[in-house]
């Protein structure tokens, strides 16, 4: 299925359909070929009544230094700098077609890597937590653990911004009326994911997200990591913590190497999109 035997004939793109705990992808494949991407592709895939519909879009591309590299794609044709549960799921793809159970992949985090367990999720590492104002980044120099925003948030990077905050009741929260505004604090220059997490018992948080560019989502990996980070930071949980997300449940584990990403992965269907599609774009 490399490039999605599309290269020799750009007026079809194939695609794949997967989900990680109910975060949904399209995974577009341009392995030996030049990368087919735009904004505007990205905003009409991404239209859930006249596209395939998806929180984030993937695009597999070849490298030099690892088996590929990715980059990733918001619902509304930005950018974004890290997806986990989207890598998980490229992963397991790649390492069914290269018979391993272990890859190595490029993303804007650098190079990082990933392993199928025995159990059949994946687990990818997402790279160390940018902790500093800068780095996050934010538009000036705060204290990252206590954000000077109502409710005490806390700001980390994970290659993607993110403002988490610690509620009493994550399920209380009306995470799609608080979320937008959030999303464009000046704080944020960049904007940010919005993160309502709860403490549900020893190492375990219920959380729930508002994504930068997609809107309320049913999982986040990159957020579900910066959540960790900052719940073990405030004292809250250790470094290992499950996670309760509105899609499943997902492990996060920070180690020296890194902030580890474990969860469920799911290929749903695969297609292909028209000639007709394309040329509206």
């Amino acid at each position: 299925m490399r490039g999605m035997e599309n290269a020799q004939n750009p007026s079809n793109v194939g695609f794949m359909k997967m989900h990680g705990a109910g975060n949904d992808f399209v995974i577009i494949d341009s392995r030996g070929r030049a990368a087919v991407v735009t904004a505007a592709m990205a905003r009409a895939l991404g239209d859930r009544n006249r596209g395939v519909g998806f929180d984030q879009l993937a695009e597999i591309r070849d490298s030099d230094v690892a088996d590929f590299a990715l980059d990733f794609w918001n619902s509304d044709g930005s950018r974004a700098g890290a997806c986990g549960n989207a890598t998980r799921c490229v992963c397991d793809f790649i390492m069914q077609e290269l018979g391993r159970d272990a890859v190595s992949l490029v993303t804007e985090r650098g190079q990082l890597q990933a392993v199928r367990l025995a159990d059949g999720r994946v687990s990818v590492n997402m790279g160390h937590p940018q902790r500093d104002w800068a780095e996050v980044p934010l538009a000036r120099a705060v204290d990252t653990l206590h954000l000077p925003l109502a409710g005490d948030p806390a700001a980390v990077g994970m290659g993607n911004p993110h403002c988490i905050f610690f509620v009493p009741d994550a399920e209380a929260v009306d995470v799609a009326a608080l979320g937008p505004a959030l999303e464009h604090d000046p704080l944020y220059p960049q904007r940010t994911n919005v993160e309502f997490a709860s403490l549900v018992g020893s190492d375990h948080l219920r959380m729930r997200v508002w994504e930068r560019g997609a809107g309320v989502t049913l999982a986040c990996g990159s957020g579900t990591c910066a959540t960790v980070v900052a719940a073990h930071l405030r004292g809250l949980t250790g470094r290992s913590v499950t996670v309760d997300v509105d899609g499943g449940v997902l492990q996060v584990d920070w180690r020296d190497d890194g902030v580890w990403l474990t969860g469920p992965v799911a290929h749903v269907f695969d297609g292909v999109l028209t000639p007709a599609f394309l040329a509206a774009l």
